[in-house]
Formats: structure tokens, C-alpha cells, sequence
């Protein structure tokens, strides 16, 4: 065993001939009592892992994430239907946290891992298995790292049924965050029949994917961030096509070379996709960051749901970083469905709940506006606001410093 950190060059003193001075910073991770074993077993480690300090915190999960630690390990039980669902909850705020699941089974971990879970581990856990999960997920910082800075990330919006208000809200996501994410911000509208992107945003002559195509330029060299159009509030803006346009004009090509050039120009994209799986937009979900899906609260939509997620499962998409949003929440909903009930239909929790504001969100899009230029402060602006933090958490800019007087 002593020589696994060698095989592990994140991890080992030696860090591998092309290791920064940084790579060998130490390293905190937090465990939870009895997780990984008794006390003897951190004596174990800290010989095995000389740049990474395991410390206690403690007999319980802790109720907030400790910004002390660079990575959390818990332990839950597949049996005790509590421990799962207060898993689930909690995952949803925590950071990077590895699970070590007893009586380990399939449908546990792979809810686990939609929930956020950096890793879930079979209890006992080994050494080997704790040392590869610790390897990757602390060398994923230096690649994220390196990523960011060839180019932005990019966020599908997937919708479950028609009427959901997917466009809406993409639009006045991407409105609020081009003031906060460090680089430009993009909405690209690809739902070729009926999107509407452009239109919400008074900008019924933006540029549009056909026009880019149609230029005879190659989509990964066309220079976008000087090509698309901006609104008032910064974002830029590529439009669905202004007429009817078969789906089949786009196949997984175009959106490999599409992807690649907004990554390029922008630090941000959100991605409209259109109702309809087909190669392309399976390509699209695939080289996304993570896809925001998004439905409202009836039976209908809560089936549309499950066949949504069934669908991404199919493709090999239910590992991918998923925020699941029900939008346009109204009392008169939830007398009749409740949230709950939704949830436990749907085998997984909603990441964020919108309210209906039917009459503010209908003046903004007929004046292309934002919220907050129609009605500062409402609940629908704050509500968006939390799920933009969410949605762009790797791009934020940094907040600036209070000053001090």
C-alpha cells in the first residue's frame, strides 16, 4: 500500500516531474466520525497522503458547508430512507462531498450522484478507492481551472412540456447575469421553429444561426463576440431563425463547431433548446456543463418530467449536472398538487421554485425589458436571481469587497 501515492502523482509528496508548487499545497478534507473508520485510520492516511490533512468534523454531517475544507466525507445508509433524504437535501448546498454508502445498491448511488455527490463509495471503503476518488476530484480543480481559461461554460435549457415558460425565464437569467459573471454573456436560441429569444428582448433583427451558416464561414472561426448584437443589459444575443426552419438544417457538426465558438467568445452561454430530441440537440445536452430542465407544477408536467429524465438516462445524460426548476408557481397549483407530491412522483427534489408573476413577467417581455426595470424587488426577481447563482456558480465574478469606513 505504501506504494499506491506514487501511482497518484496529484497526491504524492513527489506531485510527478510536471507538478506546480501549488499542486503540493496541502489539502483539507473533512470526515465525518466512523465514515472511513476509527481514529487509527487517520494516522493511516496521513502516512498514505502527506499533502492532504484529514480531519474530524465531527459525529454528523454538518448543517453548513465549511469553506475550511476542500472536500467533505460523509456516510449514509441505502436502507434508512431518512439518511437518504436528508442527503439529498443537504447536497444540493454542500460542496465537493464524497458519500460512503452502506448497503450500497445501483438506484441509491446513481441518485446520490443527480443529488451532486462528488463520489459515492462502497462501505468499507479501500484505501485504493479512497485515494483515486481523492486523486480525481482534487486534480479536477486544476483542470476546471485550465478549462476556464480556453473558455466559458455553457448551460442547456431543456424543457418539459410546452408552456413552461422555458424561454422567459433563459432570457431573464441571461439579462441578470450578464452584470455578474466574469467575461460576456450569450443567450443562443436554437429551437429553429418556434424561438422566441430575440423577440423577449425587443431584437427582432439579431443575428441568427442561419445567418451565421449562411455567411459560408465555418461556425468554430466565426468571431462571435463581435458579430452578435448586445442588449441593454449586455447579453448578447443569437436568434432563432425568423422563419420556420426544418430541424434536420442542424445536425451534430454544426453544434460541435457552434459549441466551440462560444466557448471561445463567451464566459457564459445559455443554451434554448427546442422541445424535440433529435442527434443534434443530443449532442448539444452532451457538451453542455450541466442542463437546466424545466416544467411546471400539474400532473401532465410531472410525467413530462419522468419521460425527461428517462430520456436523459437512455443517452447516458443522467450523470450530467442537472438543475430541475418548476417555474410559475401559483397557489391555485398547489391546491390541487403539492409540491411534495410532485417530488415523490418525480423520485428526485426541485433545485428551484419560481413563483407566478404572470403580470410583471409579461410586461417584460412585451417591452423587452428586465424585471427589475418593470418592478424592482418583486419575488420573481430574487427567486431567478437565487437560480442564476446556481446555474453560473463556476463563472461568477467575485463580489467586491465592502468598503470599510
Amino acid at each position: 500500500m505504501s506504494e499506491l501515492p506514487k501511482k497518484l502523482g496529484f497526491l504524492s509528496a513527489a506531485g510527478g516531474t510536471g507538478a506546480r508548487a501549488e499542486d503540493t499545497a496541502v489539502r483539507r478534507v473533512g470526515v465525518v466520525d466512523g465514515a472511513i473508520g476509527g481514529p487509527e485510520r487517520f494516522t493511516s492516511l496521513a502516512a498514505l497522503f502527506p499533502h492532504i490533512a484529514f480531519e474530524s468534523v465531527g459525529p454528523a454531517w454538518p448543517d453548513r458547508p465549511d469553506p475550511r475544507f476542500d472536500i467533505l466525507i460523509v456516510s449514509v445508509s441505502a436502507l434508512v430512507s431518512a439518511e437518504i433524504e436528508a442527503a439529498s437535501r443537504r447536497l444540493k448546498a454542500a460542496g465537493k462531498v464524497v458519500v460512503v454508502l452502506r448497503d450500497a445498491d445501483v438506484m441509491t448511488t446513481r441518485l446520490l450522484i443527480r443529488e451532486g455527490a462528488a463520489d459515492v463509495l462502497t462501505a468499507p471503503v479501500s484505501e485504493p478507492a479512497l485515494a483515486i476518488s481523492l486523486e480525481r476530484l482534487l486534480a479536477s480543480e486544476h483542470v476546471d481551472t485550465a478549462r476556464a481559461s480556453k473558455g466559458g461554460e455553457v448551460v442547456a435549457f431543456l424543457k418539459a412540456g410546452g408552456g413552461v415558460g422555458a424561454t422567459s425565464l433563459a432570457v431573464q437569467l441571461a439579462a441578470l447575469l450578464a452584470s455578474k459573471v466574469a467575461g460576456r454573456t450569450c443567450v443562443a436560441d436554437l429551437d429553429l421553429q418556434f424561438g422566441a429569444v430575440g423577440l423577449y428582448l425587443d431584437m427582432p433583427e439579431a443575428v441568427t444561426i442561419t445567418d451565421i451558416m449562411g455567411a459560408g464561414q465555418a461556425l468554430d472561426e466565426s468571431p462571435l463576440d463581435t458579430a452578435l448584437p448586445a442588449h441593454r443589459s449586455n447579453v448578447q444575443v443569437l436568434a432563432a431563425p425568423r422563419e420556420l426552419t426544418a430541424l434536420e438544417s442542424l445536425s451534430p457538426a454544426h453544434v460541435d463547431g457552434l459549441m466551440q465558438g462560444l466557448r471561445r467568445n463567451f464566459a457564459l452561454t445559455l443554451l434554448e433548446l427546442p422541445s424535440v430530441w433529435t442527434a443534434w440537440t443530443n449532442q448539444a445536452l452532451h457538451l453542455a456543463d450541466r442542463v437546466v430542465l424545466v416544467t411546471q407544477l400539474s400532473v401532465p408536467h410531472v410525467n413530462f418530467v419522468k419521460r425527461q429524465l428517462r430520456m436523459l438516462a437512455t443517452q447516458g445524460l443522467d450523470t450530467k449536472p442537472l438543475i430541475l426548476v418548476c417555474n410559475g408557481l401559483s397557489s391555485d397549483q398547489q391546491a390541487t398538487l403539492s409540491l411534495k407530491a410532485a417530488e415523490r412522483a418525480i423520485g428526485r427534489g426541485f433545485d428551484a421554485v419560481l413563483p407566478e408573476d404572470r403580470r410583471t413577467m409579461t410586461a417584460a417581455i412585451n417591452q423587452g425589458l428586465q424585471l427589475s426595470a418593470v418592478r424592482r424587488g418583486t419575488k420573481l426577481e430574487k427567486a431567478i436571481a437565487d437560480l442564476g447563482a446556481k446555474v453560473a456558480a463556476g463563472v461568477m465574478a467575485p463580489a467586491e469587497p465592502r468598503a470599510r469606513w
